[in-house]
């Protein structure tokens, strides 16, 4: 069955929150294992997102297809969208009453600035130091002079190092990338007065490391940056033991620096690089460019303090001192200084992805795009869809071959610290609870924004595996993936809407796929709230139009982002709502029809009931009592909404405190208009015989959550007197708490009596 072919039924949602009270059905665990789907679609075809998902038929897409409360898609977005887009900091993003705070995206000028970002660029070529690291040749002694200037590391540990050295003639130096590691090796060889200095090439063989050593060529001290090991030629202690031999022999020393996963054998040594902070080693080249007063004026800068929080290289550090001395000498602007951060950022991307195959591997790369769409995710979780997009761009790089991906291999040490990432442990929320996963993100949070920018602007030979990928997230059974998808592609239309929309958005906008549409919702929500243009104005025409799957699009993308214009989204809402009846069909259809015009029905009404438990509560209560009288369809939808607004309780919770209940008693507190319109629209609903008997339910549920809570007791206390304005009201409502039953068939709850007591006579 389609979604528009079956009533609303639970979803699973392995690896994500999800409604306990909408998703028990197990064979949706089927979406986890991820789905063919709309991956292998062509570009821009609307109906290609409807293909059949992996290892089953379309029948079986369809069926694994169930349709999910706008409440509780509101919640999966705000539990899984990245830290880069904030949400639930601020009001924007429905707001304030879901646990009594604020949940919003704060993105802003910070986000568009990343987003948008510059195209300077800046190199980090030192004088003398600017050949490969694998150039072979002397190193100039002015060089080692100009770096002893400003060389920076703790004396004693720098000590320690220099006695190994002399006593032992070689030292393996074992330290991340752009950590210094390689300025230390030449220092230490510099005040061992090991002069002249020669680097070999990194592809030196181990086993010939000592074959390198020439009495010939008169240099004291050698230098291998990063020896290249494998596992069929590790560094073992006896290549060590022949270049002592020969380092004795000429009076020499050498030092080898390795990274983190480099083979060594267990029993040869080797000494942790532990490098200066960032802010001492600015300070040193500062020192060396101003004096002591301007480099300590340049130091409490804003813009430099911001700058070393955000754990740069320190091949960046120094860059950033020459800028710094340039805006001393009054050379460049301060805006220069304030945007040399995301400028050495958007260096970074651009050099992951510009490297050859032999520098950093196409599935690294895949690796790093995975990232920036899951970062702060699960790590298994973005590295197993990392080779997923792998394939993918093996597939764009050669159609002929068969896609192939290593199991084994890939350590991640070296993945992380190649994508400077670090890894971490942190709560992920799902159906079943907080639930402890290791976790990956980029050190800098703008690094996401930046590299997917890259990609979809920079390399759009990419973007059909792109494409891909994301159409297979959307079809997985994870609400996280789902949700970063859409972000993902969030990010893709803040930065080039046009081709978002027509490659991306409209496909998922069109499909008859429930799940495919909710991916299209979050995505246009989510750009909105990072300051995409013209987002409001796509809705608009989506909700007056002809297309009623974009319609409905429209409809629920409103209920999450209508609270920054709520006159604007409920008139557009009042529009898709008059077409609705205009086409002989009502809120309240018979539960039988299951076409999409009952979907959109029952999509307007959450729609309201989404605004009304926003940050624009009050101005949205406003606007529905005033245009309550409109017409039959717009009270329809006002009251429908209104009693959908009243089912939700704090923190989703059985018992929970009813929301609307706990806005009144807060409304009554503080005076304000909502204590006279929250009971107006109570006794409108319960009035009208379309929304009488879910009126009365909800009271009921309410009544029950009474009996648990004295809070609970107490508002309701005060809001009962408030519904009896005829004698039919409390005829109602007392017949409702004179004849309720408990729970499971158990006797009237003892605070139903109670509560009759405080209704007036009429």
């Amino acid at each position: 069955m389609s979604d528009q072919e079956e009533p609303e039924k639970p979803r699973a949602a392995s690896g994500g929150t999800s409604d306990p009270k909408e998703q028990k059905n197990p064979r949706d665990q089927k979406g986890a294992k991820g789905a063919k789907g709309s991956g292998d679609a062509k570009q821009g075809d609307p109906a290609a997102d409807d293909t059949a998902p992996q290892g089953g038929a379309g029948d079986d897409a369809e069926e694994r297809d169930q349709p999910q409360t706008a409440w509780a898609a509101r919640r999966d977005l705000i539990d899984h969208s990245p830290r880069s887009m904030n949400v639930g900091d601020r009001s924007r993003f429905g707001g304030g009453l879901v646990g009594h705070d604020q949940h919003g995206v704060s993105g802003g000028r910070v986000t568009g600035d990343v987003i948008m970002g510059s195209k300077t660029e800046i190199h980090y070529a030192i004088p003398g130091l600017s050949a490969p690291a694998s150039a072979s040749g002397e190193v100039p002694r002015i060089v080692l002079e100009r770096l002893a200037e400003t060389f920076v590391a703790d004396e004693e540990y720098m000590a320690g190092l220099l006695e190994r050295l002399r006593s032992d003639r070689v030292l393996v130096l074992s330290g991340a990338r752009f950590t210094g590691r390689h300025t230390a090796a030449l220092m230490l060889l510099h005040r061992l007065g090991a002069d002249p200095v020669r680097t070999l090439v990194r592809d030196t063989s181990p086993a010939s490391l000592a074959d390198g050593f020439s009495a010939e060529d008169q240099a004291r001290g050698y230098l291998v940056s990063d020896l290249a090991t494998r596992r069929d030629r590790p560094l073992c202690e006896p290549h060590l033991l022949a270049a002592k031999d020969r380092l004795v022999e000429q009076d020499a020393y050498l030092v080898v620096t390795v990274g983190h996963t480099a083979v060594l054998e267990k029993d040869v040594p080797k000494v942790e690089w532990l490098p200066p902070s960032a802010a001492e080693v600015l300070g040193a080249h500062l020192r060396t460019r101003t004096d002591e007063a301007t480099a300590a004026k340049l130091l409490g800068l804003p813009d430099v303090v911001e700058f070393l929080a955000r754990d740069h290289q320190l091949r960046e550090v120094a860059a950033f001192a020459v800028q710094l001395g340039r805006f001393a000498a009054g050379e460049i602007a301060e805006d220069a200084i304030a945007q040399f951060s995301l400028i050495s950022l958007e260096n970074q991307v651009r050099e992951w992805f510009e490297e050859d195959e032999s520098a950093i591997h196409l599935r690294d790369k895949a690796f790093l795009v995975a990232l920036a769409a899951f970062d702060g995710g699960p790590y298994a979780l973005t590295a197993e869809l990392s080779d997923l997009l792998y394939r993918f761009l093996q597939e764009t790089e050669n159609p002929t071959r068969v896609p192939e991906v290593p199991v084994f291999g890939t350590h991640i040490g070296k993945r992380l610290q190649l994508a400077r990432a670090t890894r971490y442990e942190e709560d992920e929320h799902t159906e079943w609870g907080p639930v402890a996963q290791q976790k990956a993100r980029f050190l800098d949070e703008r690094a996401s924004l930046v590299l997917l920018r890259e990609l979809w602007t920079g390399h759009p030979s990419a973007r059909p595996a792109l494409i891909n990928w994301l159409r297979r997230l959307a079809d997985d059974g994870r609400p996280l993936v789902r949700t970063r998808a859409a972000s993902t592609v969030a990010i893709l239309a803040r930065t080039d809407l046009p081709s978002a929309m027509a490659l991306v958005i409209e496909v998922w906008a069109t499909s008859k796929l429930f799940r495919h549409r909710l991916v299209a919702v979050n995505s246009l929500t989510l750009a909105h709230l990072i300051d995409t243009p013209n987002i409001p104005r796509i809705l608009d025409d989506w909700c007056e139009g002809d297309d009623e799957r974009r319609r409905w699009v429209g409809v629920r993308s409103y209920g999450l982002i209508g609270s920054e214009r709520p006159e604007q989204a409920l008139a557009a809402l009042r529009k898709a709502v008059r077409r609705l009846y205009d086409n002989d069909q009502d809120l309240y259809a018979d539960d039988d029809r299951k076409d999409l015009d009952h979907e959109i029905g029952r999509e307007l009404a959450e729609a309201v009931g989404l605004l009304l438990l926003s940050s624009a509560e009050e101005r949205v209560l406003a606007e529905l009592r005033q245009h309550l009288d409109d017409d039959r369809a717009v009270r329809d939808l006002t009251l429908a909404g209104f009693v959908n607004a009243c089912g939700r309780t704090e923190g989703d919770e059985r018992y929970g405190m009813p929301l609307v209940l706990d806005w009144y008693a807060r409304a009554v507190a503080a005076g304000s208009a909502s204590a006279y319109g929250i009971p107006y629209l109570w006794r409108a609903a319960l009035a009208d015989l379309r929304t009488t008997r879910p009126a009365l339910d909800v009271l009921r549920a309410w009544v029950l959550i009474a009996d648990r809570a004295t809070a609970t007791e107490w508002a309701l206390a005060a809001l009962l007197p408030a519904l009896v304005a005829t004698p039919e009201d409390h005829q109602r409502l007392s017949h409702l708490l004179r004849t309720m039953s408990g729970e499971d068939g158990k006797p009237p709850p003892e605070v139903a009596a109670r509560l009759l007591t405080t209704l007036p006579i009429r």
